[in-house]
């Protein structure tokens, strides 16, 4: 548990190196660097370093200057490394140095794509899971036996190390840490500003066959998941759905897999722990009138999901954003010590 003051925003390292491509350096940098929240009091303080200061080559044939050198990671409270180089060549020892002086600060480490081979060069991943891009999955694993690869996984979340597959699923992870440090609601806007889905679990599949609708059939499909977003108060079975997509429960289900990568049981939960999320943020209402309105019925439900998902009560989610409010940000976040 952090707690810094509302003046104080969370400073975020975002790591570049000679030949990266820039889409991966502006992922973090525009979920971090986007201010909704108080223009004038923003949570986030985004700076991007590298070994060195000087200009160097991106991979668009258009050459960066970073503002910072990797002394930044010496206070920064995130460290994220983008990517890296797509052979997975050794990082540099001045880049293990200084980032195992981060996490022995206790400082939040994330590697989006690529960026999990300096974090697992490093030690820090040793013991724990983690995701890569599924090309390079196998290497990661080969490479680093005491890593615990997950192969399928968008991204995972292990100790206070935050792991991601490509470069969508990096916009999921950064989109997965701004929920966990400013809540739901900043996160869901960032992401329409950004266009793209507010919330999807670190569990589902990296590659996702048939992600749009190609028939009326298909159409319908997307109609009815509109349906049960629109409705989590209420019982859904799988049964009436497919009947109401014109499917059969076989039929949708095989549907639900290809359109998702997870199932309908696990991302109906998520649905509703992040409208449950919502609700703590900005209304006053009884955890047992949240429970109701995110559809698990009863408080004793939502507790026991909550803790399972989020490692924390309800009472206590609300209660960061309470804190924030009043003048103070609590951030909650694996510690890594």
């Amino acid at each position: 548990m952090l707690s810094l003051p509302a003046a104080r925003p969370l400073v975020v390292a975002v790591i570049a190196y000679e030949g990266i491509t820039p889409f991966h350096l502006s992922v973090p940098c525009l979920v971090f660097g986007t201010r909704f929240d108080a223009p004038d009091a923003p949570l986030f303080e985004v700076h991007v370093c590298a070994a060195e200061t000087a200009p160097f080559a991106t991979a668009a044939g258009f050459a960066i200057v970073p503002a910072h050198d990797l002394s930044l990671l010496e206070t920064a409270d995130i460290v994220i490394m983008p990517s890296w180089h797509d052979d997975c060549r050794a990082a540099p020892d001045a880049l293990m140095t200084a980032l195992r002086g981060a996490c022995l600060r206790g400082a939040r480490m994330v590697g989006l794509c690529l960026g999990a081979f300096p974090l697992a060069q490093a030690g820090l991943l040793d013991g724990k899971r983690a995701a890569t891009h599924w090309a390079m999955a196998a290497i990661l694993a080969a490479r680093h036996p005491h890593v615990m690869v997950e192969q399928e996984m968008l991204y995972v979340d292990d100790g206070g190390m935050l792991t991601s597959a490509g470069v969508a699923a990096g916009l999921d992870c950064c989109l997965y840490l701004l929920r966990q440090l400013a809540g739901a609601e900043l996160a869901n806007r960032v992401a329409r500003r950004l266009l793209v889905a507010p919330h999807r679990q670190g569990g589902q599949a990296q590659f996702i066959e048939r992600p749009l609708p190609v028939s009326n059939s298909e159409g319908r499909f997307a109609e009815v998941l509109a349906h049960v977003g629109a409705h989590l108060s209420e019982a859904h079975g799988i049964d009436a759905l497919a009947e109401r997509a014109a499917m059969s429960r076989r039929n949708f289900t095989r549907h639900f897999r290809q359109a998702t990568g997870t199932s309908f049981k696990q991302w109906l939960l998520g649905q509703r722990l992040a409208h449950a999320q919502g609700l703590l943020e900005k209304s006053a209402i009884s955890i047992d009138m949240v429970a109701q309105a995110s559809g698990f019925g009863t408080a004793l439900s939502l507790r026991q999901h909550f803790r399972a998902a989020l490692q924390t009560s309800p009472s206590a989610y609300r209660k960061l954003f309470c804190n924030r409010t009043a003048g103070a940000v609590s951030v909650a976040r694996s510690s890594t010590r």
